[in-house]
């Protein structure tokens, strides 16, 4: 029986998973976004929001924990040819992560189903991504469009009354130059 299992193998060694789940949830932090198969990316995904959690106390010893969790690898880029440090893991995700999700109460990560799939054993591909700063634009747009579209409703209206208030004009106007003919 499998009562109080919980988790996929992933045909690997507890080691082998513990050690994947690490990287992956370590790249998506250092890129926002990755490419995985979907067993993969359920997996990571509850990972990563338990750290993001974390991430959003910000005390001592909730960094202390992250980094027992995840590990504190650096994040290197290239430039000219040569490795450049650029900080920590968890760094970024106390620094940059968590604070972007303050008021968010959970939810920090979606999967994109792609409709790619790998080529040496055919298994479905999505894109894990952190929820970033496009949400918050996509919500501002939004508004903008309903400020816009009532400002535009709002100049139609005013428009409309200007328009009718020129015709009253008009008729008021038109009945005082047929009296003064007769």
């Amino acid at each position: 029986m499998r009562h109080r299992v919980a988790g996929r193998r992933l045909s690997r060694t507890s080691e082998h998973r513990l050690a994947m789940r690490r990287n992956l949830v370590a790249s998506l932090f250092e890129h926002e976004t990755i490419s995985t198969t979907i067993e993969k990316a359920k997996e990571v995904k509850a990972f990563a929001e338990k750290l993001i959690t974390l991430a959003k106390k910000g005390t001592l010893s909730a960094r202390r924990r992250a980094i027992a969790m995840l590990g504190n690898r650096d994040i290197i880029s290239l430039e000219d040819g040569k490795a450049v440090r650029r900080g920590t893991i968890i760094g970024k995700l106390f620094s940059e992560i968590g604070p972007r999700y303050l008021d968010r109460p959970g939810g920090y990560t979606r999967i994109i189903r792609l409709s790619l799939r790998r080529l040496g054993d055919n298994g479905r591909l999505v894109l894990l991504q952190l929820i970033g700063q496009d949400e918050g634009l996509k919500e501002h747009a939004k508004t903008a469009a309903k400020k816009r579209s009532r400002e535009k409703t709002e100049e139609i209206v005013e428009a409309e009354e200007v328009v009718e208030a020129e015709e009253v004009d008009e008729t008021d106007s038109q009945p005082n130059e047929t009296s003064q003919e007769q």
